[in-house]
């Protein structure tokens, strides 16, 4: 089994090393799906502070998202292929907020190269938003100058969270998953 997750994991990202910054809000599941990634692919996951490194080829940062934590990320930023946006698809009363830090992030000369991806997280929740109304809340139609994609998921199950993997992927390494 967990050789068939390595080759799986080498076809998703060769022998280049890649960074990917993980943001979100406090509780909204940043730091549950790096687990649900460590238990299912065995990745050696080292945590500092309010920051989490995942090392397996690329290097991922868990960054903190308490709102005096926030001021932070941006040292996290150089050298970023991707950026995933956690959300708490059941926390409608701090969308806002996100949208707020997501739009900050993105104008971040560090990151002008980097893909967005927007975990909509706890969809199990019930009368969560669905990704279309988390576009719409985020704006993220008005994202022109990143490739962008949200994906539904569920870190507890891990359900979705390959399926934005392998659309990070795909953008970094400019081929598609096999």
């Amino acid at each position: 089994m967990g050789a068939m997750i390595s080759r799986f994991w080498f076809m998703l990202f060769p022998a280049k090393e890649y960074k990917i910054v993980v943001v979100g809000l406090d509780n909204a599941g940043k730091t549950t799906t790096l687990y649900k990634l460590h238990l299912v692919q065995g990745l050696d996951v080292i945590f500092k502070g309010s920051a989490s490194t995942l090392r397996f080829l690329e290097q991922v940062w868990d960054l903190g998202g308490q709102e005096r934590l926030r001021t932070s990320w941006a040292t996290y930023y150089r050298g970023t292929n991707a950026v995933i946006a956690v959300i708490d698809s059941s926390d409608r009363a701090r969308v806002s907020i996100m949208k707020d830090e997501l739009f900050r992030l993105l104008g971040h000369e560090d990151l002008q190269h980097s893909v967005i991806l927007v975990f909509a997280n706890k969809q199990d929740i019930k009368d969560a938003m669905t990704p279309a109304e988390i576009t719409d809340a985020l704006s993220l139609h008005s994202i022109k100058d990143h490739d962008w994609h949200i994906q539904a998921c569920c870190a507890l199950s891990g359900e979705g969270l390959y399926d934005g993997l392998g659309w990070i992927a795909q953008r970094v390494t400019g081929k598609a998953p096999t």
